[in-house]
């Protein structure tokens, strides 16, 4: 673009209240921030030099990274990193990501430690364990201490851990009551491993249950 492009068109967006499309030179460039347009002077027959024509392209490629970021959270809920990477998947820079992603987040769209308790809550129930649960989380970018904060919500200390990987041993058993004792315990144990439950407590039920 050339110094002696100009605005030709200023026109408020159907889709979003508060942004602003803008063509120049007759093609359509983008929509902005509203307040941009006040505080910049925009309006048809405005003349942009490199430096406006920088600014509003920042501006534009925000806008359009937040409006994905609205759009993936109307289908489901995602932790901040996870979405971000989703983001620069699908083409937009990475400098306006962050800033979307931190903008969703200072409205509240975007919270870690809610989203580990929901996933862990959810999980749990369909009978995930711990540690398949942290690695899930841990891929998704979510950090540690919110995955260590979230599963003590769910099994606080003292409770009994071992109903669920109980029920799901009892069922796994009983599809592989064909096989040899060592073989059917091996891959209940495999199996259990693989929903995310483990350790000693998780071999004494499999005893139990084969």
């Amino acid at each position: 673009m050339t110094n002696a492009s100009t605005i030709t068109a200023v026109e408020p967006d159907p889709r979003r209240p508060g942004a602003v499309r803008l063509e120049i030179d007759g093609s359509r460039f983008g929509a902005v921030p509203r307040e941009l347009v006040s505080s910049e002077g925009l309006a048809v027959g405005r003349a942009v030099d490199e430096g406006l024509q920088q600014r509003l392209g920042a501006a534009a490629d925000l806008e359009a990274a937040y409006r994905t970021v609205l759009r993936c959270l109307e289908l489901r809920a995602y932790a901040r990193s996870d979405l971000g990477r989703r983001l620069v998947r699908k083409g937009h820079r990475k400098q306006a990501v962050e800033a979307a992603l931190e903008r969703a987040a200072g409205l509240g769209l975007l919270d870690d430690a809610a989203y580990a308790r929901n996933y862990v809550q959810t999980r749990a129930a369909r009978g995930r364990g711990p540690s398949r649960l942290t690695r899930d989380l841990l891929v998704m970018g979510v950090q540690r201490s919110l995955i260590d904060r979230a599963l003590a919500a769910e099994w606080p200390e003292g409770s009994d851990r071992s109903s669920m990987p109980l029920v799901l041993a009892t069922k796994r058993a009983a599809q592989l009551a064909a096989l040899p004792r060592q073989t059917k315990r091996r891959r209940v144990l495999a199996y259990l491993a693989r929903r995310g439950f483990s350790g000693r407590e998780v071999t004494d039920i499999v005893e139990r249950v084969v």
